[in-house]
């Protein structure tokens, strides 16, 4: 059985990873200023995001998840054709209605593959299955691993989705922002309560910055630090901590919104690589999405791992 993946473009990995493993990506369109992006992970079309220098006026962005109609197209154009079973990966439907759309346009697309798949002649049947991986961004990444990893060992589709919704229920995604009043002016948009004016107010006024997890779909802040770097540190000294106690997926995914050579200069970040190569943990540095710098702000880190359960404290 040929068995491939599908993410949206809001999960972050490599485009190395996304090549080696031709992950298909769902697109999210982004309107801002009058100029509009495709976020689908591609290079070129994040550096044109990143060379706009949009600054603190991205908070104010129009994002469109892809239409039930396009995730329909994608599949019956291209993925049954390539594919008998695929593996759906979104963010968290709690923060975004991608995974609501892909579920909706299954519904028209195992209708009408037997029609496309049988005038290309391709015999037997297709099969996809919906995977919300719970979280949001880098957190997104641990479940797209292991996915990729049994389906490179030949496992069974109803194995991998038991194994994906295992590790979906304990990834655990961080967030650091750089700018606070950029993260309160993008919640307040979206009116998201996660964090409040009083908060955004005193981080301005003392460099407070707040660490925020994604778990089980639910996102808040866990901790607070002085200044970004300290946070940095905190966040990449706590990661090293989990991976020498055991992560259910051998993988930690760091993501920046900008130019990924910043993160081996924060502190930690050469401690977390050590703790990774000491027990054979892999380090996916990942470009943030557009979308993901529209959400938290350009500047920012996310970083994700699957753990057993646990509380964290900065």
């Amino acid at each position: 059985m040929r068995m491939g993946l599908a993410i949206d473009a809001a999960c972050d990995v490599s485009q190395a990873f996304l090549q080696k493993h031709r992950i298909a990506v769902m697109p999210i369109t982004v309107k801002l200023d009058g100029d509009t992006f495709m976020d689908d992970r591609e290079p070129g079309e994040l550096q044109r995001f990143i060379a706009r220098r949009l600054g603190n006026r991205s908070h104010s962005a129009e994002t469109e998840p892809c239409p039930v109609a396009d995730v329909q197209k994608l599949f019956l154009d291209k993925l049954v054709l390539e594919q008998d079973c695929v593996f759906c990966l979104t963010i968290t439907a709690t923060r975004s209605p991608i995974n609501a759309h892909v579920n909706q346009a299954s519904f028209a697309i195992l209708k009408n593959y037997r029609q496309v798949r049988e005038q290309a002649g391709t015999s037997g049947p297709f099969m996809m299955r919906v995977i919300d991986t719970r979280n949001i961004f880098a957190g997104a990444a641990p479940a797209i691993v292991e996915a990729s990893r049994m389906i490179a060992a030949g496992e069974a589709p109803a194995a991998i989705r038991e194994r994906l919704l295992q590790v979906a229920e304990h990834s655990y995604g961080y967030m650091l922002p750089r700018d606070l009043h950029y993260l309160r002016a993008r919640a307040k948009k979206k009116n998201d309560r996660s964090v409040s004016l009083f908060s955004a107010m005193l981080g301005s006024a003392l460099d407070i910055k707040p660490i925020l997890r994604c778990f089980r779909g639910e996102t808040g802040p866990v901790g607070k630090v002085r200044g970004f770097e300290q946070g940095a540190e905190a966040l990449f000294t706590y990661a090293a901590g989990r991976v020498r106690d055991g992560l259910l997926v051998p993988v930690v995914c760091v993501s920046y919104g900008g130019d990924l050579a910043v993160l081996a200069q924060l502190p930690g970040y050469a401690g977390l690589r050590a703790a990774c190569e000491e027990r054979g943990v892999e380090l996916m540095e990942a470009p943030m999405s557009i979308t993901g710098m529209v959400n938290v702000g350009e500047g920012a880190v996310t970083l994700g791992l699957a753990a057993e359960d646990h509380e964290a404290t900065f």
